[in-house]
């Protein structure tokens, strides 16, 4: 199973997006989605869990969501830092005993695993801005670890 990850929007979602998911069976967005009418174009490419990031205030979406793909368990949240985790952060961690931490906000790229849970974020996907590296990933969901890809934008 192939799931698309996205992050950092902010209200513009790139062209080459929809070509890049082709196939992804769910799509998870970490936050600052920028108009909720972007999640309504990723769901004509697979269905959308996302959340709500600090640039955001759109009533309908939460700060954390948890899902399980592929009998692995995913906690998307906005603001996280793997190796400093805030209270609140390590209180949902530890009730979610998840596989995976998605998560977007520094506006760049990481994947590590750290205390046996695979933290990641799949960098900017908002507009251009000079300088900034783009990018959006996807998790390859095949086999007994998560296996991810970084795509340049």
């Amino acid at each position: 199973m192939k799931i698309g990850v996205i992050s950092d929007t902010h209200g513009w979602l790139d062209p080459r997006v929809e070509k890049i998911f082709a196939g992804v069976k769910h799509i998870l967005h970490a936050g600052d989605i920028g108009h909720a009418t972007l999640i309504l174009e990723l769901q004509f490419i697979a269905p959308v869990t996302a959340v709500l990031g600090n640039c955001d205030n759109d009533p309908g979406y939460r700060l954390t969501e948890t899902i399980e793909l592929a009998r692995k368990k995913f906690l998307i949240h906005h603001i996280v830092n793997p190796h400093t985790l805030s209270h609140a952060a390590a209180e949902s961690i530890a009730k979610a005993a998840p596989h995976a931490v998605i998560f977007g906000h520094t506006h760049k790229r990481y994947a590590e695993t750290v205390n046996g849970i695979f933290y990641f974020n799949p960098g900017y996907a908002g507009k251009p801005k000079f300088g900034a590296e783009r990018s959006v990933a996807i998790l390859h969901l095949d086999g007994p670890e998560i296996r991810h890809e970084f795509i340049p934008l």
